[in-house]
């Protein structure tokens, strides 16, 4: 699995070896980084690739799934649906489809906060309506009601692990964000940083107390670890739920600039945009369900140390 790098392009199949997981990754490599990942076995391929799905699941004895892979650019899915749907629903049937096939009844499914869409309040619990305002959200929030019915029908039982905002970066300074196109605020923000040229900040009339979108970040370790415990819960007999990975403190995009600031000690240029299609005022999470169900409290996931270890990866980067 890519680990803390890219969430949204990697199947991560575990199969039981004595009392060991190990993995092995399919990927299309369209977000993904192999390097990442030494010492793991990579198949390359696409779920919309059925053949190659069966004959995975024919060759190994897996245990679970972790389903990470998604397009995820909640703009780009407001101008084309049609890519998200077919990428994000489409695909993701046909690996369920494959599991059901092959007996396999576990899996981890990588959601969003985007399910939510405009809460009526915040933090947002898990039990709120799931009112997705792109087609991003709702193409996780279609996910997670199929897992629900595949769940009645072919006793397959997932947790779908609706994450906030992942961001920083490996504390080693090893592995973090590598996008192609950057969408993440934070690297973002870093990238301005660094050279000098302007950051968009969109929309400065949302109703926060400075005008920008506030936002739940949460360090990828953290969340990582939230996988680790999901996975460990199923085996234990969890029953299929859903479960927000947050902090339940929220930052605003100001907010972000000036942590950058700070951690870094260089100005960050910016300019002012209009708002972005999809983009609620604000997201943070209620997160007692995780606590008490997965035994999970984030240890990592301070605005600074976030920052901090971002600041390290991106700066050595350049």
């Amino acid at each position: 699995m890519t680990g803390v790098i890219d969430f949204f392009v990697v199947h991560v199949f575990f199969f039981k070896q004595e009392t060991a997981y190990e993995m092995v990754v399919f990927d299309d490599l369209s977000r993904g980084h192999p390097e990442f990942i030494p010492g793991v076995r990579l198949v390359i391929g696409e779920l919309s690739d059925e053949r190659a799905l069966a004959d995975l699941f024919s060759e190994n004895d897996f245990d679970a799934v972790l389903h990470f892979a998604s397009e995820s650019l909640v703009g780009e899915s407001v101008r084309n649906p049609d890519k998200y749907f077919r990428r994000n629903v489409t695909g993701g049937i046909s690996l369920l489809s494959a599991m059901v096939k092959a007996g396999v009844k576990k899996m981890v499914f990588s959601s969003s906060a985007a399910v939510y869409g405009d809460p009526e309040s915040v933090p947002i619990p898990e039990t709120a309506a799931l009112r997705p305002v792109s087609p991003y959200g709702e193409s996780k929030a279609f996910f997670e009601k199929a897992l629900g019915w595949y769940d009645k029908a072919y006793g397959l039982k997932s947790v779908s692990l609706r994450y906030f905002n992942a961001a920083g970066a490996d504390p080693s300074g090893r592995l973090g964000e590598d996008h192609d196109p950057e969408t993440h605020l934070i690297p973002l923000v870093i990238r301005a940083a660094l050279t000098g040229e302007p950051i968009t900040v969109f929309g400065d009339d949302y109703p926060t107390p400075d005008g920008t979108c506030i936002r739940d970040y949460i360090h990828v370790t953290d969340l990582a670890e939230a996988h680790v415990l999901a996975l460990k819960a199923l085996s234990e007999g969890l029953e299929t739920t859903a479960v927000n990975i947050g902090t339940g403190t929220g930052f605003s995009v100001m907010e972000i600039i000036r942590a950058v600031e700070e951690v870094s000690g260089r100005k960050v240029p910016y300019t002012m945009g209009g708002r972005r299609p999809g983009d609620p005022a604000v997201l943070v999470a209620e997160c007692g369900r995780a606590r008490d169900i997965l035994g999970w409290v984030p240890a990592h996931s301070s605005l600074r140390e976030i920052v901090k270890t971002a600041w390290r990866w991106h700066s050595r980067a350049t």
